[in-house]
């Protein structure tokens, strides 16, 4: 090698070395944060790299969970490879230089570090100093299709195992822990469904559908199911439940306390447990379907005043930042908090209603993610030359599609945080996957602003509006709710309908295909 040669790749590695990688770090690969991790990945300037960092080695399609609880022969579709982050390990995070996941347990965060350890195994831990976060942590679900166990005291419904494994975060330690769930469904006689929000309603008229022979009993605290929603999408809901022969209990709650006195674990006998008006039910399987609690804690420990006290979200500006409400502001709240509490809502859309807080254990924060998308042949009605014309989208949450009111506090203290998704106190936009997406557009948007306003300094612009950064405002509400292997009933800018097309796997291969995995074969699916 000439001596020439040598030092043009000495000064090369010298200046490679001078400049180090600088760091966005997408925390949560679910629906937001994957959609976040994309739009950075496509368009950070050379020099900058995304970590996406979640505990999980496949992306958790969450909304076919409760479906694939009860139908077997589907549950590897809802585990779908993040074929665009090649993996690291943790110990060589700091070494890579291009776009990355890692698959770990995120244990703190400060304004410009994380700290992770392995997701099992090692105990050992690990720092990444970050440029600008997203955190995109979500939410922990509803005991049925919680896989992680998340609060081993609170309340269980018996889907659960008596005895919870050790769970890493795997594919095949999924599709075990959706066919144990399987085996119990088919096992029982008669099912107590508890919560009629979306997930409770797919939940009780899944097992009637495909077991018809099951008593299935669905009980709600209100005297109407998704009240967030048109009058007509109760009434759909509650007459696709009778269809199925669902006996519905409206306006009545579980009194919690009859659940300790129920049989002894191991016991073959049903459960009998009550209602607060004192009405006796009796159940071999008993489903609770309510108590979503925001994965807020690392926010919380960072920074307690980043947290809404009335509803353990995180307080965000339009921008999607984070962001410290002021003391003589308190967070504005909805009265019906008081009463409601967080239920899984579903579409392969499905979206998340508030219901039954006063029969959950919501009250310490702390995942997955949450949330998805709408039917296919449901159309996005954007406005934004921005939104993109996937198959599962339903309407987009533009800042360009309404005029908002002005936010409680219009600073930051953390300029280089965003939370989008179910952690997010986003200005009453609804708990759901296509609302996690948007977000998650928005926030990646102004990360790549202000990397452009940073590069710039210095230089004279003229009317640089891309340099403003974009504000977010909920669309309308939005659902989709199976009723049944084939039918569902849906509310899209206020129109409500009735299909009759479903297919057992709420094709999922239109995930797949939204995660990069084109042309998806039902083989390709078991990777």
């Amino acid at each position: 090698m000439s001596a020439a040669t040598k030092a043009s790749r000495l000064s090369s590695t010298s200046l490679n070395m001078s400049i180090p990688t600088r760091t966005v770090v997408v925390m949560g690969g679910s629906y937001g944060g994957s959609r976040a991790a994309q739009i950075l990945a496509e368009s950070l300037p050379q020099g900058w790299r995304v970590v996406l960092v979640d505990r999980n080695s496949h992306m958790n399609h969450v909304y076919n969970f409760s479906r694939y609880a009860v139908l077997a022969g589907h549950e590897h579709k809802a585990f779908i490879p993040y074929i665009n982050f090649p993996s690291s390990s943790l110990s060589d995070i700091h070494s890579c230089s291009t776009h990355v996941r890692v698959q770990a347990t995120i244990n703190s965060i400060d304004d410009r570090r994380i700290t992770l350890s392995p997701t099992l195994g090692e105990s050992q831990q690990s720092s990444l100093e970050f440029d600008y976060a997203i955190y995109a942590l979500g939410s922990h679900l509803p005991s049925p299709i919680d896989l992680w166990n998340y609060e081993k005291g609170r309340m269980k419904s018996s889907l659960e195992p008596s005895e919870v494994p050790i769970y890493g975060g795997t594919k095949s330690e999924g599709i075990s822990s959706l066919q144990e769930r399987q085996k119990r469904v088919e096992a029982a006689t008669s099912v107590l469904v508890v919560g009629g929000g979306a997930l409770g309603i797919q939940f009780a008229t899944d097992i009637a559908a495909v077991y018809p022979q099951k008593r299935v009993t669905l009980l709600h605290s209100r005297h109407r199911l998704l009240p967030k929603f048109d009058d007509q999408i109760h009434e759909e809901a509650l007459q696709g439940l009778q269809e199925l022969n669902v006996r519905v209990i409206l306006g009545e709650r579980l009194d919690f306390a009859s659940i300790q006195h129920t049989s002894k674990k191991g016991s073959s006998e049903p459960r009998v447990v009550r209602t607060l008006s004192g009405q006796v039910i009796t159940a071999d399987l008993l489903l609770l379907c309510t108590g979503q609690v925001p994965n807020t804690q690392l926010l919380r420990d960072m920074d307690p005043r980043t947290i809404a006290t009335d509803n353990g979200l995180a307080c965000v500006l339009r921008t999607m930042q984070l962001c410290v409400t002021p003391p003589l502001k308190p967070h504005k709240f909805q009265a019906e908090n008081d009463n409601d509490d967080d239920v899984l809502q579903w579409l392969k859309n499905f979206t998340f209603d508030t219901e039954e807080a006063t029969e959950s254990t919501e009250s310490s924060p702390s995942s997955p993610s949450s949330s998805s998308f709408a039917h296919d042949d449901i159309t996005s009605t954007s406005s934004s030359p921005r939104a993109p014309s996937l198959p599962y989208f339903l309407s987009p949450n533009s800042s360009t599609d309404t005029l908002v009111e002005s936010d409680p506090c219009q600073e930051t203290l953390y300029p280089n945080i965003f939370v989008v998704g179910d952690a997010a106190d986003a200005f009453d936009a609804i708990k759901a996957g296509h609302t996690a997406y948007y977000q998650a557009e928005v926030a990646a948007r102004n990360i790549l602003r202000l990397i452009n306003r940073d590069g710039k300094v210095g230089m004279t612009t003229k009317n640089d509006l891309d340099s403003e950064l974009e504000e977010y405002a909920p669309g309308p509400p939005a659902i989709k709710v199976t009723l049944g292997i084939t039918k569902s009933v849906f509310e899209v800018n206020g129109i409500v309908g009735i299909k009759n097309d479903g297919v057992e796997d709420l094709n999922a291969a239109a995930m797949w295909v939204a995660h990069g995995m084109r042309d998806v074969s039902e083989e390709d699916m078991f990777a």
